[in-house]
């Protein structure tokens, strides 16, 4: 499970641990150097967001193995691009190859507000994987005519141009028209409103012609009595009904997506002839056989020899992994991550997993949902190479794998932070979010002093210890079947109270990662902002709250602030038109956190679906509209956008016959330049 966007990074990084990959710290120019050097990170900002850079120390001391490793891996990850897009809507990459075609071709005037808007529409697209805002969900609506598309599509290479299925450039005028302009044609990714059908009224494209109830129904109707291991069902496939009957195209070499895989599979196994060591291998091989037969049981050992894994320097995510672009929560989106071992960060933080069972004998939830051993829990600090799908450009801080429940609990899982996209935030950020709505100069000082560490700490809180803890009752049917739509943030909610209630424990000073208690009061500072106010910055004018990640944080803080009330736990400060919250009680703020996460975790443990509906639609939805607005202007003053993601490292091969003999990384600085080479080098699935 990723701390995201899909996770959630931090509005300051001295100020906020946001779950979100698609959270972005607040910059200004005087954080766009890196202390002491040159390198740029802020290289674009338009529209909500700004495109930033991450480096790679310590990519040019690998040895040629794993160079050639990185290498193949890297090319892997970016083979599966198409896939994210046809994933997230059915229409997304014929607009994304027509985009391309009119930069690549378009025959007028590059110049104008029309065109600005144009530019500017594309790259929300590139940057959100399709129409539909990567975060929010909503269809994006271009600022230009549908008069002005229409001109754009007639002055382009007809060779170019995704014309297949349709009429010439009319039909694909016709057909693209309603949907990039007509906001009742498919106006949201994924839906998660209560008492709708939630397939019906999201976009995504994991389903065709299927109710809900038919969905839910088919995979029930796939599960055996007493089966102890089942499969997480549904993950790599599309469902669609014909002529009445349902069936599954299963993503595989022969299936679905078959041109993207089968260019996965061929890096993939040039990579197996690199491996660093046997263990490493033997999960490459299981991870080709599973993208070779589709079979989910593949995958389950693929993911089980993943596990295993924990001296390799390098390692990957490669596959169709989380499930939160799915309302139903089954369907895997497709994602890579490759990366290194941060030694040298992994030991300070290794502490953690050390004494995973003693947080677990001392967490405040139910003797009877707690874990008696709780097996295999591996924390280490990462350096990002490259992302793709899902992963990019929004990224993930942290990483909690694999998502299968049996897994989980026979296995252990592999827990990562994202050092270098961590580090790469703390860069780009500056102090204007912190003067403006911390109302004390005690708050301010301990978020200077304590903020990075506190940032860093909740999100390994959350990963490390969150994620493994906890269990379901005997008999009860997994989450995906319980809580249905509140699934993902009924489980963030738990595994962040696991760290809000952990954060301010004396045992972590005891063993060390942290030197003082204060740390545990600027995340809960930090944490409490967002949830009631800081976050709102992203919601649209009179729109409620629907993300999933966001849901969990406002739960939360809305939850404590209202039972903390008669003991003013919580201040809420008025003054000069401008609202604070501040925290008086630190140890009963601590209390409410732990009273929260017994019910949370009662919740996912008994399967008590309308228990936890009413916890995230009492509290974690509707939103104080005249906040939003406040928030809004106040963040408005500073200048700063509320999302962000990266231009990826690339890496290129030196060739001597048929032989790699090195492979340089380079850092790209413009983000139209990467998405257009991409949209050529990556380009598999056929329009």
């Amino acid at each position: 499970m990723k701390i995201l966007k899909k996770g959630w990074l931090v509005a300051v990084m001295l100020l906020l641990t946001f779950y979100s990959c698609q959270q972005k710290p607040e910059s200004e120019e005087q954080g766009n150097k890196a202390e002491g050097a040159d390198f740029e990170y802020v290289v674009d900002k338009f529209a909500d967001l700004q495109i930033l850079r991450y480096q790679v120390p310590g990519f040019d001391q690998l040895d040629l193995q794993k160079k050639k490793l990185a290498y193949y891996l890297y090319q892997a990850a970016l083979s599966g691009r198409d896939i994210i897009y046809d994933q997230n809507y059915k229409h997304n990459l014929r607009v994304r190859k027509t985009i391309e075609a009119i930069y690549n071709s378009y025959s007028g005037e590059k110049s104008g507000s029309e065109w600005d808007q144009f530019e500017v529409y594309a790259k929300r697209i590139w940057f959100s994987g399709g129409i539909h805002h990567h975060y929010g969900n909503t269809k994006m609506l271009p600022q230009f005519s549908a008069s002005f598309f229409a001109q754009l599509v007639n002055n382009s290479d007809d060779s170019m141009l995704p014309l297949k299925g349709v009429d010439g450039k009319q039909g694909l005028i016709d057909l693209l028209t309603p949907v990039i302009f007509d906001p009742a044609i498919d106006g949201k990714k994924v839906n998660l409103q209560a008492n709708v059908d939630l397939l019906e009224t999201s976009a995504t494209n994991f389903y065709e012609g299927i109710t809900q109830d038919e969905a839910q129904s088919y995979y029930q109707s796939l599960k055996k009595d007493g089966d102890a291991i089942p499969p997480m069902y549904g993950l790599n496939s599309k469902l669609e009904k014909k002529n009445g009957v349902i069936t599954e195209q299963v993503y595989h070499v022969g299936g679905l997506y078959t041109e993207s895989i089968e260019r996965i599979v061929y890096w993939l196994e040039k990579a197996i002839e690199v491996a660093e060591n046997d263990s490493q291998k033997e999960a490459l091989q299981l991870l080709v056989k599973y993208y070779k037969t589709g079979d989910l049981k593949d995958f389950d050992a693929y993911s089980i020899a993943w596990l295993k894994d924990t001296n390799s320097v390098l390692d990957v995510v490669n596959g169709f992994i989380e499930v939160y672009n799915d309302p139903l929560g089954l369907k895997g989106s497709f994602e890579s991550v490759v990366s290194m071992k941060d030694i040298e960060a992994s030991e300070r933080m290794a502490a953690l997993a050390k004494e995973v069972k003693w947080f677990e004998e001392h967490s405040p939830i139910m003797d009877q949902h707690k874990k008696e051993d709780v097996k295999g829990v591996s924390y280490k600090v990462i350096t990002v190479i490259v992302e793709g799908g899902d992963a990019a450009p929004s990224t993930p801080i942290g990483i909690n794998l694999p998502n299968s429940n049996w897994i989980r609990k026979d296995y252990g899982s592999k827990s990562v932070s994202l050092g270098n996209i961590v580090e790469a935030y703390n860069s780009a950020s500056s102090s204007g979010a912190l003067d403006e709505f911390y109302y004390t100069e005690e708050e301010r000082s301990r978020v200077k002093e304590y903020g990075k560490l506190a940032s860093k700490m909740h999100t390994a809180l959350h990963e490390v210890i969150g994620h493994a803890s906890g269990q379901i009752e005997p008999g009860v049917g997994t989450p995906s079947e319980t809580l249905k739509n509140y699934r993902s943030s009924l489980e963030e909610a738990r595994a962040d109270l696991v760290s809000l209630y952990f954060i301010t424990d004396p045992k972590l000073v005891e063993i060390g990662p942290v030197p003082s208690l204060e740390v545990g009061k600027a995340e809960y500072d930090s944490y409490i902002k967002n949830g009631l106010q800081l976050q709102l910055r992203r919601l649209d004018d009179g729109a409620d709250i629907e993300e999933a990640h966001m849901r969990n944080r406002q739960m939360i803080s809305a939850w404590v602030y209202e039972k903390g009330k008669e003991g003013n736990v919580i201040e809420q400060i008025d003054e000069n038109g401008k609202t604070y919250y501040v925290i008086r009680d630190y140890v009963k703020l601590r209390e409410l956190f732990g009273q929260l996460l017994k019910e949370v975790q009662r919740i996912k443990s008994q399967g008590d679906f309308e228990a936890g509906k009413n916890l995230i639609e009492n509290y974690g939805v509707v939103v104080d509209q005249n906040m939003v607005k406040q928030v809004k202007e106040r963040y408005a003053k500073l200048g700063s956008a509320p999302y962000s993601g990266f231009i990826q490292p690339k890496l290129t091969a030196s060739v001597s016959g048929d032989e790699i003999t090195d492979v340089t990384l380079s850092y790209p600085e413009n983000f139209v330049e990467q998405m257009l080479d991409y949209g050529k080098e990556y380009a598999y699935l056929p329009y």
